[in-house]
């Protein structure tokens, strides 16, 4: 049974950080096979990519809203992927998830990973 599980959410003040960690486990799991997402889901809204990153860590890709605030990365020795908010605002407010998609599949799209963390909740006030 494969587990994901995000940790790091809280509230924090408008312009203030989070780091976000998702650790990643299970028999049948390799984590190197895998290349790795972070959403998101705010009141209301539909779940939305933010950024991804490959099973080598050689390529990022980040959605727009993003424009050099958020930062992924991994550890494939911790089988943890990062995801490092900076200069956060109030509509960065929505619960994240982290998930995982079997390589090569390298998309935005929620549709294409396998799995999912139950998600952790950000509120930044303003």
């Amino acid at each position: 049974q494969v587990q994901l599980v995000e940790s790091g959410g809280g509230l924090v003040q408008a312009g203030g950080s989070l780091r976000l960690s998702c650790a990643a486990s299970g028999r049948s799991f390799t984590f190197s096979n895998y290349n790795m997402g972070w959403f998101r889901q705010g009141p209301g809204k539909e779940r939305e990519f933010i950024a991804a990153i490959r099973w080598t860590s050689t390529e990022v890709n980040y959605a727009g809203f993003v424009k050099g605030r958020f930062a992924i990365s991994r550890d494939d020795a911790k089988n943890t992927v990062y995801l490092q908010m900076n200069s956060l605002k109030p509509e960065d407010t929505a619960v994240y998830y982290c998930a995982a998609a079997l390589r090569p599949i390298w998309s935005t799209e929620d549709g294409s990973y396998t799995y999912w963390g139950q998600g952790t909740q950000v509120t930044v006030s303003s």
